[in-house]
């Protein structure tokens, strides 16, 4: 996209706050593919805004100030600077007019890679050249893919649940369950999820059921382990590119873009498809990890505990002391956090 291009290598300053009770933090803004990239000021990603999405809440006042979506909720950006605005204005003037974007992303060292891969598809080995291409996409890259589909899948779903005590306890579960490393984030979707979700660039999503209707936050935690899980025995990128087709394969290993309208397709796909099934050998370990018991995730699949026995038998907490998941407060906030 010829706007996006031009904006490519833009950065400025700005003040970020992730929820309304939270510190506002200085920032860096530059843009990703199709997103608003917003880091620390030393350079490591906080979090990505789908630009289809993205909000402004004072048209024509300076700052301007930002929202994740068109609720206008409590996470906002403010950005004084005039060419940024400028160009934040004019990016999402453009991808609401749909305009093709050709491939702006060039990486170093893919020449070689390419060839090799182009002289394998005269024989049209589609598996290798997935192979290929799940090999080399960076995580950065992944994540502008992560955050662009989750943008399309809110229109399918509804937008991201994020009540200010609901975001902070969700944040408090990410780090109790997945590790301060962990690089990704979990949203709660209001509706139309077949079950949890794992996106490129580590997006965990769930429906508000799974922290609804459980009455032990243990089962929520389940269910956020259950589908980090499912990296062991699939790329969340490999089923995206199966369905996007070889072509588009292509793209994506020489040029680092997809075709218009990819990600769009496939949010209909992900928005309806079960996770993977990952093998009781595989899962225990993961919930090991995490300090998580399985039996209550068990149960809350499988009332009787019949096609969840494994997991029951070989729970990695039976015996042990489980840390405590979330606090009895922050539990109530998760439970709240798409309102009333």
């Amino acid at each position: 996209m010829t706007a996006l291009t031009k904006y490519a290598r833009l950065e400025s300053g700005g003040i970020w706050r992730p929820g309304g009770e939270a510190q506002r933090r200085d920032v860096v803004v530059s843009f990703g593919d199709a997103t608003l990239v917003i880091s620390d000021t030393a350079g490591r990603p906080l979090t990505h805004w789908s630009l289809p999405a993205v909000d402004r809440t004072n048209p024509g006042t300076r700052p301007a100030i930002y929202s994740p979506d068109i609720d206008g909720g409590d996470e906002t950006l403010e950005i004084e600077d005039d060419t940024m605005i400028e160009a934040v204005e004019t990016v999402r003037r453009s991808l609401a007019r749909s305009r093709p974007r050709p491939g702006r992303l060039r990486w170093v060292g893919l020449g070689l890679s390419a060839l090799a891969v182009i002289a394998l598809a005269v024989f049209w080995l589609p598996g290798a050249i997935t192979r290929q291409t799940l090999n080399v996409v960076p995580l950065s890259k992944r994540s502008e893919i992560g955050a662009t589909l989750l943008g399309h899948v809110q229109a399918l779903t509804g937008p991201v649940c994020r009540t200010p005590q609901g975001r902070q306890a969700l944040s408090r579960l990410q780090t109790r369950v997945l590790g301060t490393g962990f690089a990704g984030q979990i949203v709660i979707l209001p509706s139309g999820l077949a079950g949890p979700i794992y996106l490129p660039g580590g997006i965990i999503a769930l429906n508000r059921s799974a922290v609804e209707d459980p009455e032990d936050p243990a089962v929520t935690a389940g269910h956020v382990v259950a589908a980090a899980a499912t990296v062991r025995v699939q790329d969340p990128l490999e089923p995206l590119l199966r369905q996007a087709g070889l072509r588009a394969t292509l793209r994506l290993l020489t040029t680092g873009d997809l075709p218009p309208g990819t990600l769009n397709d496939y949010a209909e796909v992900v928005v309806a498809a079960r996770p993977p099934a990952v093998p009781d050998e595989e899962m225990v370990p993961t919930f090991g990890n995490a300090l998580v018991p399985t039996t209550p995730y068990a149960y809350a699949v499988d009332l009787t505990g019949e096609t969840v026995l494994g997991l029951i038998e070989a729970d990695p907490m039976a015996g042990r002391e489980v840390p405590q998941i979330l606090s009895d407060g922050d539990w109530v906030a998760l439970q709240g956090i798409c309102g009333q």
